[in-house]
């Protein structure tokens, strides 16, 4: 079963019961698409970062794949319970987590429930901030061996494109002060399933030029976010 099979029966229980309209109906009102870009808009912090990343990952996945993809980005309050439906959301910021307990209950159900939240630390703040403070967040809703760093032989750096594990960004060196680029990327695994994708490599800024600008990289770097969400839909 995909993650969009289990999602469209949890339409029928949890998100049918907290929703007017149940899953099935709510992605017929996405214009019947494979994959639309959530953006999940938190009231800490500055969720809105980045603004150019989803354009370009739509991009790609227009150009490489064969989804039907909706064009627009979507933007939803992690507190509103529709964010429930989406087959993929993307969080972001630089500063300060800290969840309403409706964005603490929406996250975990969204997790538990076969959902694939992208969670990416901007990596500006010298302190760490957004890091500690979302990483102390995922401690309190998951435990705090919940967060665990993904193998580089995981399924996530073959779902599309071939990688040897997480691409480096140019920006990596920029925040925490350690001057050390972090060859990992860290997950939530639930039932054998990776709900929770946290990266502390700044994907979002990497990913955040006018898409005219595309034809001068050696390699296109949204390549990797085209397996990111081609995983994201096919577990």
């Amino acid at each position: 079963m995909t993650r969009g099979e289990f999602l469209r029966l949890m339409a029928g229980g949890l998100a049918g019961a907290m929703l007017a309209r149940p899953l099935a109906a709510g992605a017929a009102t996405s214009g019947g698409y494979d994959f639309w870009f959530t953006r999940l808009r938190y009231d800490s912090g500055d969720w809105d970062v980045d603004q150019r990343t989803p354009s370009n990952i739509i991009t790609s996945l227009i150009d490489y794949t064969t989804l039907r993809v909706d064009p627009k980005e979507h933007v939803i309050a992690l507190s509103d319970p529709k964010m429930l439906t989406a087959p993929f959301c993307y969080m972001a910021g630089h500063k300060l987590v800290e969840f309403s307990p409706a964005e603490r209950r929406n996250f975990e159900r969204y997790v538990r429930n076969g959902g694939f939240v992208m969670v990416d630390d901007c990596n500006h703040d010298i302190d760490g901030l957004f890091a500690r403070s979302f990483e102390a967040q995922m401690a309190k809703i998951f435990g705090q061996k919940a967060l665990k760093e993904l193998p580089k032989n995981h399924g996530l750096y073959r779902s599309f494109f071939k990688f040897d594990g997480p691409p480096n960004t140019g920006l990596e060196l920029n925040g925490w002060g350690d001057d050390l680029v972090h060859d990992y990327l860290k997950g939530i695994e639930v039932n054998g399933r990776l709900g929770l994708l946290y990266s502390n490599k700044d994907y979002g800024c990497e990913w955040d030029y006018d898409w005219r600008n595309k034809r001068f990289l050696a390699e296109d770097n949204t390549k990797f976010a085209v397996n990111i969400v081609m995983y994201a839909l096919s577990v």
